[in-house]
């Protein structure tokens, strides 16, 4: 197999990203040859970013939840809390800090550790039902990963950090990549949405063998008009 660059681009709070991230990892177990390198995707980057979306912050829950009902259909093992979710009291977090927080783990341990923080702040929101903008949940989900943490906080506090996210939002508009999650393969052949693993093997085998392959997006949450759009 020629030599195969998975960017799997995607958000803390993505719930299409929760089922993506397990079939990545299964992916890497059948192929560990592939390097996947992660790259942060933002939903939502401020707090004003609801208003204009949902309204209101306290508006974007009801419809959000919506969107988490369609992905743990997707999800082939069904995880998502949505009964508890719709019990928790605090309101929808924004994707920043996660991102951040993941980012600063990749400095300290590579994608591997970004990995591991991404996860760790997902199944946190989506299982857990945790508010992942909260300092001390973050710092909870780095402490359940292994990440080394006194230097995971100097890069969390870090422009160097901030600047690697903004930098990774930049190739989201390179490759013109309108929702997560999304695959760029070599730099040039994309996957988008929540695809079945059978899929991406497929357009993966196709792409070392240098044979391009198209296929339907999948299910993904994407920006339209300014608003969240999950389906």
């Amino acid at each position: 197999m020629n030599q195969v660059t998975i960017e799997f681009f995607h958000d803390v709070i993505c719930s299409f990203c929760f089922p993506m991230s397990y079939r990545m990892r299964q992916l890497q177990k059948l192929m560990p040859e592939i390097q996947i390198v992660h790259r942060s995707y933002a939903l939502v980057k401020s707090v004003g970013d609801f208003d204009f979306m949902f309204g209101s912050r306290k508006a974007a829950k009801e419809e959000i939840m919506n969107h988490w009902e369609h992905a743990n259909h997707n999800d082939d093992l069904h995880r998502f809390n949505i009964s508890g979710m719709l019990q928790a009291d605090f309101l929808f977090p924004t994707s920043m800090k996660g991102l951040l927080a993941c980012k600063a783990a990749y400095f300290v341990a590579g994608d591997a550790g970004y990995w591991d923080v991404f996860d760790a702040l997902q199944n946190a929101l989506f299982v857990q039902n945790r508010n992942i903008e909260e300092n001390e949940i973050i710092e909870d989900c780095i402490r359940i990963s292994g990440i080394d943490f006194e230097p995971w906080v100097q890069h969390y506090n870090s422009r160097e950090t901030k600047d690697a996210v903004e930098r990774d939002f930049l190739l989201v508009k390179q490759y013109n990549i309108q929702g997560v999650p999304a695959l760029v393969i070599n730099g040039n052949q994309q996957i988008s949405g929540a695809q079945p693993l059978s899929k991406i093997i497929q357009v993966v085998e196709g792409i070392a063998k240098e044979k391009e392959q198209q296929y339907a997006d999948g299910a993904s949450c994407r920006l339209v008009n300014g608003k969240i759009e999950c389906e």
